[in-house]
Parts: structure tokens; C-alpha cells; sequence
């Protein structure tokens, strides 16, 4: 699976931005699903379709955890290479 640097740091924000909610008004992280989202890009519709669609959304989600990873590096990463 290959997606865009930009598709996954979009990605990362919808999830942190889901954790940093009041944890009383949300659902457990266990049943969170980035499929949910509105603004989701639409490259991930796919994933979406998977069974291993909360893993996959996992590891794009952990390529892009360091602030000062280079985009070469993350490119690799999101690119299956991680």
C-alpha cells in the first residue's frame, strides 16, 4: 500500500486530535476508527473496505510520530518499507 506524506500526516492529526478529547465524552480507543471521520482523505477509503484497516491506520500512525523525521524517511515508511 502506498500513500501520500500529506494523506498521512492528515491522518495522524484526525487521530490525535480524537485522544486529546474529554475522555468522558469519548469511546475507548479500541473502537475508534479513522473511517469515522469526515475529513478522512479519500486515498484511505480503501483501507477502510479492509478487516486489517486498524492496523494499517496503527503503523501509517506510528511512521509519522517523530516531529523530526525526514520526509525521506517517512516516504519509505508509508511506502511499506517501516
Amino acid at each position: 500500500l502506498k500513500f501520500s506524506l500529506e494523506s498521512v500526516k492528515k491522518l495522524k492529526e484526525l487521530m490525535d486530535e480524537n485522544r486529546h478529547i474529554n475522555p468522558r465524552m469519548v469511546v475507548s480507543m479500541a473502537s475508534y476508527s479513522p473511517c469515522d471521520e469526515k475529513d478522512l482523505p479519500e486515498e484511505f477509503q480503501s483501507v477502510c473496505k479492509r478487516e486489517d484497516a486498524s492496523m494499517i491506520f496503527d503503523r501509517l500512525n506510528l511512521a509519522v510520530q517523530e516531529d523530526d523525521l525526514c520526509e525521506i524517511c517517512a516516504n519509505a515508511a508509508c511506502a511499506g518499507c517501516f
